[in-house]
């Protein structure tokens, strides 16, 4: 949109021979309507507006009250002096033609509404909802505004409309949900009027900006001195690596060949578009913001992809743009009652219009007057029906099924809820290309599902899948990563710790190794991992289960965190149980000063056979290392009844590693029974689909 400026000035001479070589190339572009054909999505089928059913509408939709018609001329004698005194500007949206062929204020096919449904009380809940249940149409010619504009009702029920009509049915719901809304004609980029979306990072693959960590500042740190560097290399390398200006344009155009650059748009800046704008104030709103009703995103009013604005409006007056869009938006201020920056068209008071008019002096006081009562004019109430929206809608709102938009290297697809048997509603594959052929990674996300399972990622490449559960699930699982659900092939568990009476957070099992990760128990115990041996191969090849054909435990080995309120050559860190060779280790915490840690070795006795129950200790087999302990540690005694303990402790933790595989198999087992059966949740307050699901 170009500047407003005096019809007396005649200054920048090149800028009107650019303005008039445009204008010609615009003239042959408005003669061929089909020009933005190639933008069509291919899965939207053709559509005739001109075949709808209007018989069925109210009356309000197909006449003008008393009052209308007189806010239409009102529009009129407000456009025709701003087409006097702005020749240069682009026209005005004002008053299409809606369904029924009738001229209608745009102010008035606004229709507050409060939706019943929790999520819609939320700019965000909208704005996904508008950008989900309609299908996006672009306008028949990219340069000019559309010549009508239907009915929330008519758009809601054929789902499917232009960015005027996202726009509106948008603004509709906010207002109706108490935000300071409104509509805006304006001008954006190629990429956001045609929703073309591939050069955008997917919104579910953003990573959250990461807060840098503060560095604390130590005015006493060393600071060491830089390594020295000869001033006289510096400058020599400086001299070798200037070039040439001849030089420079040929590299130049060689990086150009190289590198492919984006397609510069001959439409850029005048592409019509029309976009929501929320003002700061109303429902704590911090700042002003711009929503995109294609996507449903929030964008800065600084924001690059906005290169302009005409006009906006809401469902009681309208403003027209009079501040300098050279810049885009970044510049504009949204301060609706400086009558400097925008031109209300009703003034809200009784103080007239700002707008100057050429009427002569001579004119009476009597026009003057009516001139004032006129421009308060008080906006009439909306033609629109009540907007309905049924539950069954709300929660179908993909009227083909499912809805599929590529971003940079991603294809997001989204369902309704209960669409897929097995709860999917979104999926979001990952490509290595820009051409979307090697899948890289997929995401997928469920609803209702009785195992509570919600999120999924497969790695393609290394085959790896990975389940997220919410919290309440019958083994308590959180995570499970696996390749294949059959045992000992590779599994990963994560649980609710804090539901579990252990504290085991995480385990990994594999057939020869299994590892579990501990959080607040009382004995500090953080880690424990066992090696597993192979099996019995002459059971195995008898037919004998897994069950009864267990894999020998190897060793045993426990990590704890330092428990304060002991000697740190008390307080055992490792602990190694090493069940083939009889061997247990422990070695203890280091103090403050120490460099070596404690240790204990108890071996077995070489040539004595070993007896069940039996505990045999003497010098040969027990090897300790305790400089700063005292002589009770160094007491045979104490070491016996040392060994005593862990012999039990050794016991039950077999029979703890029994169990955990045991926890495993059955994890397995209801792991892919789950799967095998998926079972969707209803709520009770869903009549119709529990009507449905009994049935």
């Amino acid at each position: 949109m170009e500047a407003l400026e005096e019809m007396e000035e005649v200054e920048h001479a090149p800028e009107d021979a650019n303005s008039l070589n445009i204008s010609d190339f615009l003239d042959d572009l408005e003669a061929d309507v089909t020009v933005e054909e190639a933008s069509v999505p291919s899965d939207v089928p053709g559509f005739d507006w001109s075949s709808i059913d209007t018989s069925h509408l109210p009356s309000s939709y197909k006449t003008n009250s008393h009052q209308e018609e007189e806010l239409l001329q009102l529009a009129d004698h407000f456009v025709e002096q701003y087409t006097h005194l702005c020749p240069d500007r682009k026209p005005l949206f004002v008053h299409p033609l809606n369904e029924c062929g009738v001229q209608k204020f745009v102010s008035t096919t606004l229709r507050p509404t409060l939706l019943p449904f929790p999520e819609l009380y939320y700019w965000s809940g909208c704005a996904s909802f508008v950008c989900d249940y309609l299908i996006m149409e672009p306008l028949k010619c990219p340069i000019t505004l559309p010549s009508s504009l239907y009915s929330p009702t008519t758009i809601l029920r054929y789902q499917r409309g232009n960015c005027f009509d996202f726009s509106v049915l948008l603004c509709s719901l906010l207002i109706g949900a108490g935000y300071d809304a409104y509509c805006v004609h304006g001008y954006a980029t190629l990429e956001m009027c045609s929703l073309d979306l591939t050069q955008e990072v997917c919104p579910l693959l953003r990573k959250p900006p990461e807060v840098p960590e503060e560095e604390d500042p130590n005015k006493y740190r060393i600071k060491y001195p830089l390594e020295p560097q000869s001033k006289f290399e510096l400058q020599q390398k400086a001299k070798e690596e200037e070039i040439e200006p001849g030089q420079e344009e040929e590299r130049e155009e060689e990086v150009v060949t190289e590198v492919e650059k984006p397609k510069r748009d001959p439409l850029h800046g005048l592409r019509v578009h029309a976009w929501v704008l929320v003002l700061s104030g109303k429902r704590k709103v911090p700042e002003t913001f711009f929503i995109n009703p294609f996507t449903g995103n929030h964008h800065s009013t600084t924001d690059e992809c906005f290169l302009g604005i005409e006009s906006i409006w809401n469902h009681r007056n309208y403003w027209v743009n009079m501040q300098d869009c050279r810049q885009g938006c970044k510049d504009l201020s949204f301060d609706l009652s400086d009558s400097i920056c925008w031109e209300i068209m009703f003034s809200e008071s009784s103080e007239p219009s700002q707008l100057p008019t050429e009427s002569p002096k001579e004119d009476t006081d009597d026009t003057q007057e009516k001139e004032e009562i006129d421009m308060s004019f008080q906006m009439p109430l909306s033609w629109v029906a009540r907007i309905k929206v049924s539950y069954r809608e709300y929660e179908n709102p993909f009227s083909q099924g499912k809805k599929v938009i590529l971003y940079n290297k991603a294809k997001l697809e989204k369902w309704a809820a209960y669409a897929n048997g097995d709860g999917l509603v979104e999926r979001v594959t990952v490509y290595a290309d820009s051409d979307c052929t090697e899948e890289v990674e997929v995401k997928e996300w469920f609803k209702h599902r009785e195992d509570l399972l919600y999120m999924r990622e497969v790695n393609k490449q290394t085959q790896l899948i990975t389940d997220y559960f919410r919290p309440g699930h019958p083994l308590l699982l959180k995570a499970h990563s696996y390749t294949s659900l059959e045992p000992e092939t590779g599994h990963t568990v994560e649980y609710y710790h804090t539901a579990r009476v252990d504290g085991l957070w995480k385990r990994f099992e594999n057939a020869t190794e299994m590892t579990e990760y501990f959080v607040g128990r009382k004995d500090f115990l953080h880690m424990r991992h066992i090696e597993l041996g192979e099996r019995d191969k002459e059971r195995q090849m008898a037919g004998v289960g897994t069950d009864a054909n267990l894999r020998p435990i190897v060793q045993i080995k426990e990590y704890f965190h330092r428990n304060p309120e002991k000697p740190a050559d008390e307080d055992i860190e490792e602990r190694i149980f090493m069940v083939i060779d009889d061997i247990i280790q422990l070695t203890y915490h280091l103090e403050v000063h120490d460099t070596i840690a404690s240790k204990v070795v108890f071996c077995r006795v070489i040539g004595r056979e070993k007896r069940e129950d039996e505990i045999f200790l003497s010098r040969e087999n027990s090897v300790t290392y305790q400089p700063w302990s005292s002589e009770k540690h160094k007491n045979m005694l104490h070491l016996y009844n040392l060994l005593w303990e862990l012999r039990a402790e050794q016991k039950l933790l077999k029979q703890q590693v029994r169990d955990s595989e045991a926890e495993m198999l059955n994890i397995l087992t209801v792991r892919e029974d789950e799967e095998a059966n998926i079972k969707l949740s209803v709520s009770m307050y869903n009549t119709a689909k529990r009507r449905q699901q009994n049935e």
